[in-house]
This record gives C-alpha cells, sequence and structure tokens, in this order.
C-alpha cells in the first residue's frame, strides 16, 4: 500500500524532474534569446557596414555643377531651376563662374524680380554670363585674356598678385571640381 516515505520519495523525484526540466527550458530560452540577439547584433553590424560602404562610395563619387550649387550657393540653385537650365547644369561640360549667396544676397530685389515667371528670358541670359563651355581651371586663365560665355558675352580675365577677376568680379574659390566640370566661386554677380 502506500508508505508515506514512498509518497515522499516520488513527490521529491517529481519536483526535481520539474525543477531540472523548468531549467533546462530556461537555458534554452536563454539560449535561444542569446542567439538571436547575436543574430541581430551580426545583422546590425553588416548593415551599418554596407551603409558606410554606399556612402563612401557615394562620397567619391563626383557630383554634377548642380548637385555642388545646391550645397555651396542655393540662391544659384533655385535660379538655375527657375530659369528651366539644370539640365544643360547637369550634363554639359562647364565653367560656372557662380555668385555667393552674399553676392545674390547683395541684389536680392534684383534677384526677386528676376525669379518671378514673367522675367525668365532676362534670368537666362544674366546666368549665362556666367558660364563657359569646356572646364576651365584657373591656373589656364592669362592676364588679359577674353572669354566667351555661352550668352556670347565676353569676359575680361584679370590676374594680379595671383588674384584672378573674371568680368570685373573677384574669384574668392577656386576649382572646385565637379563630374562635368568647374565652378569658381565669386563675391559678386556679373551683369
Amino acid at each position: 500500500m502506500f508508505n508515506t516515505k514512498n509518497l515522499l520519495t516520488a513527490l521529491a523525484v517529481a519536483t526535481t524532474l520539474s525543477v531540472v526540466s523548468c531549467k533546462d527550458a530556461a537555458k534554452e530560452k536563454e539560449k535561444a534569446t542569446a542567439d538571436s540577439l547575436a543574430k541581430v547584433a551580426k545583422e546590425v553590424a553588416v548593415a551599418d557596414s554596407l551603409k558606410k560602404i554606399a556612402d563612401a562610395a557615394d562620397a567619391a563619387k563626383p557630383k554634377s555643377l548642380v548637385d555642388i550649387a545646391s550645397k555651396a550657393t542655393p540662391t544659384l540653385a533655385a535660379a538655375l531651376t527657375a530659369a528651366g537650365l539644370v539640365e544643360m547644369a547637369s550634363k554639359d561640360t562647364l565653367t560656372v563662374f557662380a555668385p555667393s549667396d552674399a553676392a545674390f544676397a547683395a541684389i536680392q530685389k534684383d534677384v526677386d524680380e528676376l525669379l518671378k515667371p514673367e522675367n525668365k528670358a532676362k534670368l537666362v541670359a544674366l546666368l549665362q554670363n556666367h558660364v563657359v563651355k569646356g572646364s576651365v581651371m584657373a591656373a589656364a586663365l592669362k592676364d588679359g585674356q577674353d572669354v566667351k560665355t555661352v550668352s556670347g558675352k565676353s569676359l575680361k580675365v584679370s590676374i594680379k598678385d595671383g588674384k584672378v577677376m573674371v568680368g570685373g568680379v573677384n574669384v574668392t574659390q577656386a576649382d572646385v571640381k565637379a563630374s562635368n566640370g568647374v565652378i569658381h566661386l565669386t563675391d559678386a554677380v556679373i551683369k
């Protein structure tokens, strides 16, 4: 019959098996969680590495004149868009004597007027006065040289003490290379 001692022994064995089983289940769950976290960490590390590679490739990729202008002189970028010259400035090989935003701010009233749709032809002409076909680095410019813009206007180059002026405006930063040409930032708008 039932012996209390046997019953207690059976209960002790059952409890021990239950505890061992729970501990094993907890260890398996812990291991599964650790494995999942390790997998996620590895996926994050791989994704981060891929992003760094993509960012490095993007940084190494030469930017177009429009891409550079958008960051360096947003007013010029807006004017190119309003004039419908973005495609030309993105594809053709050009040298752009790009006024800084401060240069545009100095004639803000004129800029506001030129950005109106009814003044598009005037805006196009003004912008084209700043553009020369081909890629012309500052070192290739000669004192007294005339460079012809895409609008047909000639700009006189003046070089004194290593400082370059084109069309009567100072080049403040020369030779900003783009995938389709070069930008020379200027301190004023060429009229």
